[in-house]
């Protein structure tokens, strides 16, 4: 990319980032960031055809980068079980301090996605990540079944509500401007509040 152009791009990224942070996306103005860049919006619209693809160009990367390390840990979830033939479901990767290192890696992105995505694609981020959770530690239960561990029968309804405030638990650092440290502190405190809870619900 010509140098101007990447200045320009650099430019465009800025002002958009401080738009959706101070309007959120339903409120965000093309215009406006256009003219923060010294640009017309006809100029703007020939980097990003959209305020939708402006948005997602921001914050995609941020959730690529959080979905890789979820299929990370999940691997080994189902690596260990297959070679120990031992049921895990206490935390013991350290998943969500794993992943609240990474939520304050990107903090500008997810704090657009978790505060400001009102009627963009990301609007229900949250649901979407406790929606992958379930159907993998469904998936996870299953294969323990088929190993010979019996594990309780839980109730579909209620599994969802329990996974749902761990998940929402873990975002409302970012919603509350808790510090790297503090947002690190609290991770560990939910696994450890939830992992003698999960050892009991499902009976593992």
């Amino acid at each position: 990319m010509p140098r101007d152009k990447s200045e320009n791009h650099e430019k465009i990224v800025e002002a958009a980032f401080g738009e959706f942070k101070r309007y959120g996306f339903e409120d965000a103005s093309m215009r406006r960031i256009a003219a923060a860049c010294g640009m017309s919006a006809s100029g703007l619209y020939k980097h990003f055809p959209s305020k939708e693809e402006m948005f997602a160009s921001l914050v995609k990367p941020a959730v690529d980068r959080l979905m890789d390390l979820y299929h990370e840990i999940e691997a080994e979830y189902f690596d260990d079980l297959s070679r120990s033939g031992k049921a895990d479901v206490s935390n013991t990767k350290g998943e969500l301090v794993r992943a609240m290192e990474l939520i304050y890696d990107n903090f500008d992105e997810f704090e657009l996605i978790i505060c400001k995505s009102k009627g963009s694609a990301y609007e229900n981020f949250k649901h979407d990540v406790a929606h992958l959770e379930e159907k993998v530690t469904l998936r996870y239960l299953d294969a323990i079944r088929k190993s010979g561990i019996r594990v309780k029968d839980i109730d579909l309804k209620e599994f969802h509500l329990l996974v749902t405030s761990c998940i929402e638990a873990l975002f409302q650092t970012v919603i509350h401007g808790f510090t790297r440290a503090e947002a690190l502190h609290f991770a560990a405190t939910i696994e450890n509040f939830y992992s003698p809870a999960w050892k009991e619900y499902f009976g593992v």
